[in-house]
């Protein structure tokens, strides 16, 4: 149904796709897996008409397409879920998810709002999204405006429909409702291309994968016929093995304690504390009030109130600067492209920002470019960041790349205390290995004390030695053991459900 024949696409110091020919057919799941920079996202913005290739053809049913523009794709029946969140803040949710198709709803007398409402609501329900179709969308959270994303393509009938790291920021239930939906595409005929880092997902969902390795088309083979390990071999290149982690010296100084954190509809009475080299882990469905409640902390919240203290001391957080500056405390947050960086910036200067008043001159004011430097390259060593240089526009790294920068930035300021949110979302599983053994090293090794909120149960369970449970915007459960490793995955997971039912 949708062949690609010799695709090759350059950027300004990269090559990012080099002959890349497959073909999806009619009525499957096809997966693109690869690590990052691999040319995933690029392939799939070449399909949709975001971008053009430098050579190579598209066909779809035979005809020849030359696609000028996204909204060319739209008209041949192509939608995408891009892993780039792209809402539109001021209007509501259900505008932006029937933004295609306004027109359908339109009279000489304006839009026909209940009917829009009706239908958006509709596709809501089918992506689970709990909200008003007349809600702002600019105040959803990271997860809310993705599956709001979801629910858009649905809108247009797509006969393809690609899916770029649609997962990234939601939870296994709302997972598997999005497997249910797809699966019933799949049925109906719609050729689905899911681009995930999540190797599980490939084998519940796909029934065949694509490999691109640095920009080259390594295989195409049936998810039934291969095994994991020889899978992700193609993917990297190389045998890859699941770290073993051990047991962390926490240490008897409570270095956080939270206590009645409020904030109207986000989160109610929520008390915790944090040990000095521990790892603290939040887990819950989308909305729970994970991230809410890290953004009272970081006095990003101002409508929050907390009775907050950091190393035995009573504290007041007004604002992210001071939480950085005086207390030590960093937020790394899940949304990146709004949030995290400056993607019209380079690589150097987003690494650099929380630093640099550390490395002015008291008297001349002037920043000492050459120490940043010697940090950044560093980092970037020590990340694995693929980048040309520090001078690389952010914009242009691949999604994984651009979310190892953005926690970068914060390990810079050298803060003790680090709420981490779904550091791994658009990244693949050699990359995710990588910042799990960060972490990791964070707190065994500089015994700093770290906040993980995921979405990802197994992460949590790889790397958390205490899970705190949200629901319904509440703290409602812990599971303890997991540092002396008492319980089993299973167990663990079992507890988590218990606590979510």
């Amino acid at each position: 149904m949708l062949e690609l024949q010799g695709i090759g696409k350059s950027f300004p110091g990269v090559r990012a796709l080099h002959d890349i020919s497959v073909t999806f057919q009619q009525g499957e799941v096809h997966a693109l897996l690869g690590e990052n920079g691999a040319g995933k996202s690029t392939l799939i913005k070449i399909i949709s008409g975001f971008y053009q290739p430098d050579h190579g053809t598209v066909h779809l049913d035979g005809l020849p397409l030359n696609l000028r523009n996204f909204t060319d794709g739209l008209k041949h029946g192509i939608a995408v879920v891009n892993q780039e969140i792209q809402i539109v803040p001021d209007v509501s949710v259900a505008e932006n998810i029937m933004l295609e198709r306004l027109d359908h709803y339109r009279t000489p007398l304006g839009l026909r709002w209940k009917a829009l409402n009706q239908d958006a609501a509709r596709l809501m329900a089918l992506v689970g999204l709990e909200l008003k179709p007349e809600d702002r969308a600019g105040g959803l959270s990271a997860a809310q405006k993705q599956l709001t994303q979801i629910a858009k393509a649905l809108a247009v009938n797509a006969k393809v429909l690609l899916l770029d790291e649609p997962t990234s920021s939601i939870t296994l239930h709302e997972a598997e409702k999005l497997f249910t939906i797809v699966r019933g595409l799949r049925d109906q005929g719609v050729t689905v291309i899911f681009v995930s880092h999540k190797i599980e997902e490939i084998f519940a969902l796909c029934d065949k994968v694509t490999v691109i390795r640095d920009g080259l088309m390594i295989g195409t083979v049936e998810t039934k016929n291969i095994k994991t390990n020889d899978l992700v071999a193609m993917m990297i290149g190389r045998e890859y093995a699941v770290k073993q982690l051990g047991t962390l010296a926490i240490g008897e100084e409570t270095v956080l304690e939270v206590n009645n954190a409020y904030s109207a509809g986000k989160i109610h009475d929520a008390n915790f504390h944090l040990k000095q080299g521990e790892i603290l882990g939040f887990y819950g469905l989308v909305g729970a009030g994970r991230t809410q409640l890290a953004r009272i902390l970081i006095g990003e919240d101002p409508a929050g109130t907390a009775d907050i203290t950091i190393r035995g001391k009573k504290v007041k957080i007004r604002s992210v600067a001071e939480a950085v500056y005086q207390h030590r405390l960093a937020y790394i947050t899940e949304n990146r492209k709004e949030e995290g960086l400056i993607l019209d910036f380079s690589v150097g200067t987003n690494m650099a920002v929380t630093i640099w008043e550390r490395f002015r001159h008291s008297v001349l004011r002037v920043i000492d470019d050459k120490r940043i430097r010697q940090i950044n390259l560093k980092s970037v060593e020590e990340m694995s960041i693929k980048t040309p240089s520090l001078e690389q526009l952010v914009k242009n790294l691949s999604g994984g790349n651009q979310q190892k920068v953005s926690i970068a930035k914060w390990l810079n300021a050298d803060c003790d205390i680090l709420i981490i949110d779904e550091p791994t979302v658009g990244v693949d599983v050699g990359a995710k290995a990588q910042i799990h053994d960060l972490i990791w090293k964070l707190a065994s090794e500089q015994g700093k004390s770290i906040i993980l909120i995921s979405s990802d149960m197994p992460e949590l369970i790889t790397l958390a030695r205490r899970i705190l449970v949200f629901r319904d915007q509440r703290i409602v459960g812990e599971i303890t053991g997991l540092n002396e490793g008492e319980l089993s995955q299973t167990e663990i997971s079992r507890q988590i459900g218990q606590y979510l039912a």
